[in-house]
């Protein structure tokens, strides 16, 4: 009996594959957003209708490069969220914010997952993604449309990585 009824088990050539775009689309985010303060918030909705999501603030000096921070616990988390939500067999929907701790007031945007890759949602989408639960106050931010990110090739999804 499988852990979770209802989860089809991935292959594990299309878990390799989103880890590899995982890895392609944080890089990509990170040069996106820019340098300083940033967070990363994934929020997901696994078939069987659990939500899941994960936080990760990274400091104006962190040097993010990819390979030293994945043993961080929460970036590990939503590196990992990430991946299931970039293979896409147990996940109806995902999404990612990005917020730079601009001044005089923090930049928020975001992308959706989908066929495998993040794609930029509009202010509209983003404003709805950030609506706060009933008593949490909304935060004053300046939200913009993402830019697109560029996808990997299927000759880079190949290659071995160092």
């Amino acid at each position: 009996m499988p852990a979770h009824p209802g989860f089809i088990q991935p292959g594990k050539d299309a878990t390799e594959a989103a880890m590899a775009r995982t890895l392609d689309a944080l890089a990509a985010v990170f040069k996106a957003i820019g340098p300083g303060e940033r967070t990363l918030d994934i929020a997901m909705l696994r078939t069987d209708g659990v939500p899941l999501c994960q936080s990760v603030t990274f400091s104006p000096t962190a040097d993010v490069q990819l390979s030293g921070i994945l043993g961080a616990d929460d970036f590990y988390t939503l590196a990992v969220l990430l991946v299931f939500a970039l293979e896409g067999s147990t996940v109806t929907g995902a999404t990612l914010i990005a917020t730079t701790g601009a001044e005089p007031r923090p930049r928020t945007c975001g992308w959706s997952v989908r066929d495998g890759w993040l794609h930029p949602m509009t202010t509209t989408d983003v404003e709805v993604a950030l609506i706060p639960c009933p008593g949490v106050t909304d935060e004053d931010r300046e939200i913009y449309t993402a830019p697109s990110l560029p996808e990997p090739s299927a000759d880079e999804e190949n290659s071995d990585r160092a």
